[in-house]
């Protein structure tokens, strides 16, 4: 049974109430109404199925979070870094030494809004959010929380940069410039791989006979060492060279076993982007006069030569390895035709009517202008 009565020991009032296990509580409260209001809230909260034992929430979000972020085993090695990264860098420094029950979402509105004070690009702020929002839900599914304080929460919008497309030329010039190392440019620019798929890619996994790659591999630089995983949707993928590469990817077999990878560093180890970057496509982009161009680039430059080209975006999204084709046409929706012609041509056809009564309506005019002149 619940009941309120005066606090023997210190002034005041004390709610007493039994929770689900039949073990007895008890708080203590300043005023009876408030007692009577976290009593009337303890029994709603039962009868709901939602009841949550107070001493729950009283566990440090650093606990909470530390646990969270030693479970990320089912992720890849550099999506639970990056998961960590904001942990340690943005959640703990707010929120560590709080009760985690005691978090609110007001609390959760206004550090986001001091992270985007700070400078923060708004992705990192929508990551950070992110996280935060995975820890509180963990929290609720233990029991500790009856709601995730960061459900809600206002995030500032997260602008795309617009795609960089090379034209033909300018990719003939990037991979000219690269010289020898040109071969790698040019599987980027025109097969629209990653940087970690082509860094993986093996030689079994050319077909040179069906002029075909096969991504079943990507390799990412994390915390100094090479971490190996499945592409970035989790699937396999073929994806086709031009005929015009099938000779310098040929001699890039040559030699080479099997498992051997097809592209490697100058001392034979695994590609890594920032060596890469540093010493072939920086200095090549500078000799051909490309400016503000990334490797990512590359991959832009693949989508929209093959869009040119007449790829339908099913192919493109097969090509890139995108999870869906809806992905790919939130990207590139603006290099597809649209046929907007052709539906207004054909709209046309179906309104005769449409040019009889313009041309009554200006007859109108005239006459009317006529009469007033008159």
């Amino acid at each position: 049974m619940a009941s309120i009565s005066k606090n023997s020991k210190d002034p005041g009032w004390q709610a007493r109430w039994r929770d689900p296990g039949g073990r007895q509580r008890k708080k203590n409260f300043a005023r009876k109404v408030d007692a009577q209001r976290w009593l009337d809230q303890m029994q709603a909260e039962r009868h709901r199925g939602q009841y949550i034992d107070p001493r729950a929430g009283k566990v440090r979000v650093r606990d909470v979070a530390e646990a969270w972020a030693s479970g990320l085993t089912h992720l890849k090695v550099s999506t639970a870094t990056r998961y960590r990264g904001l942990v340690n860098g943005h959640i703990l420094p707010r929120f560590g030494g709080w009760a985690i029950a005691e978090l609110r979402h007001s609390d959760v509105r206004d550090w986001v809004r001091d992270l985007s004070a700070s400078g923060l690009s708004a992705g990192t702020v929508r990551q950070a959010h992110r996280v935060l929002s995975l820890i509180l839900a963990e929290a609720v599914k233990d029991g500790r929380l009856s709601r995730n304080a960061a459900a809600g929460v206002q995030l500032p919008r997260a602008v795309r940069a617009d795609p960089r497309f090379l034209s033909a030329a300018e990719v003939a010039r990037l991979v000219e410039a690269a010289q020898p190392n040109g071969l790698s440019v040019a599987v980027l620019a025109f097969c629209g791989l990653r940087f970690g798929e082509l860094a993986a890619l093996r030689v079994r996994r050319v077909n040179l006979l069906r002029r075909r790659l096969i991504i079943a591999e990507s390799v990412t630089e994390v915390a100094g060492r090479a971490v190996w995983s499945l592409p970035k949707t989790n699937r396999t993928r073929t994806v086709p060279f031009p005929p015009s590469l099938a000779q310098g990817i040929e001699g890039q077999c040559h030699g080479k076993g099997p498992d051997d990878l097809l592209f490697t560093a100058p001392e034979g180890g695994v590609l890594r982007l920032g060596n890469w970057r540093r010493r072939v496509f920086d200095p090549a982009c500078r000799t051909a006069g490309l400016v503000d161009v990334t490797p990512h680039d590359l991959r832009h430059t693949a989508a929209s030569l093959a869009i040119a080209s007449g790829a339908n975006v099913k192919a493109v999204q097969q090509m890139l390895g995108h999870a869906s084709a809806a992905m790919t046409l939130d990207v590139y929706a603006g290099l597809f035709s649209d046929d907007l012609d052709a539906v207004a041509l054909a709209l046309d056809g179906l309104v005769p009517l449409l040019r009889p009564l313009e041309a009554s309506e200006g007859e109108g005019l005239v006459k009317s202008n006529g009469a007033d002149s008159a």
